[in-house]
């Protein structure tokens, strides 16, 4: 069993902001594998998917960002799951806006959900950076990432989540590089071979 977590912040507010592309890619994945509903546990929202041959478990933290490895942390303790089967998607200042990429460990880059799943479970877990590019400024980055996707963004949004959805059962079965190189594919096919950033004010 492998345990999927999207990352952002709790609650309309939030829902929209570049912080919290890790939800929509975990209600993406949600949708086209037909997970069942999501439901209160381990201080998040959780599901049940099926991707591919493998079960999986959604999960969206309910904590804030930097409280993100408690709902983590207790999933994992519930199934019993490998810190190797934890798969946490997350946004990327430093990934050019549209790109994905995927590893093992490594820092945490500032990143507070981040640093708190490595706190709370272990530095060895996947993350799939989903690129949301750079304000240009470090001072800017924390608004930028807590404001909303503008709207000439949400189409690459959209299409990036989709791809995530549409190749999640590589991604389950630990084929990184191929997960990696099918959406690469998917989002040159759809024209976001160079996107822009569009600025912390859009």
């Amino acid at each position: 069993m492998k345990l999927i977590v999207g990352l952002g912040n709790p609650g309309a507010r939030y829902a929209g902001n570049r912080h919290n592309i890790g939800f929509l890619a975990v209600d993406a994945i949600a949708r086209q594998h037909r997970a069942s509903p999501f439901r209160h546990r381990f201080q998040g929202e959780a599901a049940e998917a099926v991707l591919g041959p493998e079960r999986a478990i959604l999960l969206k933290p309910s904590t804030f960002m930097n409280e993100s490895g408690r709902a983590v942390a207790e999933a994992q303790r519930f199934y019993k799951i490998p810190l190797s089967d934890v798969i946490v998607l997350h946004d990327e200042l430093d990934l050019a806006p549209a790109k994905l990429r995927v590893k093992l460990g490594g820092g945490n880059a500032g990143h507070n959900g981040l640093r708190s799943i490595t706190a709370q479970c272990g530095n060895d877990y996947r993350r799939v950076r989903l690129g949301i590019g750079h304000p240009g400024d470090k001072a800017l980055g924390h608004a930028y990432v807590l404001n909303d996707f503008g709207k000439a963004e949400l189409p690459w949004v959209d299409d990036l989540c989709r791809a995530v959805a549409d190749h999640a059962a590589l991604l389950a079965a630990g084929e990184d590089a191929s997960f990696q190189n099918k959406v690469h594919l998917a989002m040159a096919g759809r024209g976001w071979d160079e996107v822009k950033t569009l600025g912390a004010r859009n």
